[in-house]
């Protein structure tokens, strides 16, 4: 007896059937406001987009998302974190490359959630984080081990006397 024949189509959208979409929109933007000590204004506003979801968050969204488990993004876990790495992201790291990083945590009603938007939002006061921004991570929890995501690109370098809030927009649609 012969094996049927396997036929694999693409399904077409129909009028009935709404429109058929096989793809998630992962949409980042991220602003640094600097601030010198004792202003209410900042001297300058960097804007960056894009990032890379990283396995280990890929993961750990699906775990929460099917309730299987794990630390939850919250005001509580929440931290956002910068470091002066510039290799290359890659979807396999798990924690921010430079020599010197820092994570802290969300400030006042951080995370957020408007819509399809997740807003997360750190302040690194003076004396913290003074080295060149090259990246920055989301994680949650103190030990780091589970990050979203990594974006490399240069935002400048902190001097002291300066505090400076990273702030990441997230969009999924």
């Amino acid at each position: 007896m012969q094996e049927p024949r396997i036929i694999y189509k693409k399904a077409e959208p129909s009028l009935a059937d709404g429109i058929v979409h096989d793809h998630l929109h992962w949409q980042v933007f991220a602003t640094v406001e600097k601030f010198r000590v004792g202003e209410d204004k900042p001297y300058e506003v960097v804007k960056q987009k894009g990032n890379l979801l990283l396995n280990e968050g890929i993961q750990k969204m699906l775990d929460l998302l099917t309730g299987t488990g794990g630390t939850s993004y919250n005001a509580t876990n929440a931290r956002i974190g910068v470091g002066n790495g510039s290799a290359a992201a890659a979807a396999t790291q798990t924690a921010l490359q430079g020599g010197s990083s820092i994570f802290v945590a969300m400030g006042g009603t951080y995370p957020s959630r408007a819509s399809q938007t997740v807003s997360f939002q750190g302040t690194f006061g003076s004396g913290t984080a003074e080295f060149s921004w090259e990246e920055w991570s989301i994680d949650n929890g103190s030990t780091g081990t589970l990050n979203l995501n990594r974006k490399v690109g240069n935002l400048g370098t902190k001097g002291t006397n300066e505090t400076w809030v990273l702030t990441a927009d997230i969009t999924v649609s």
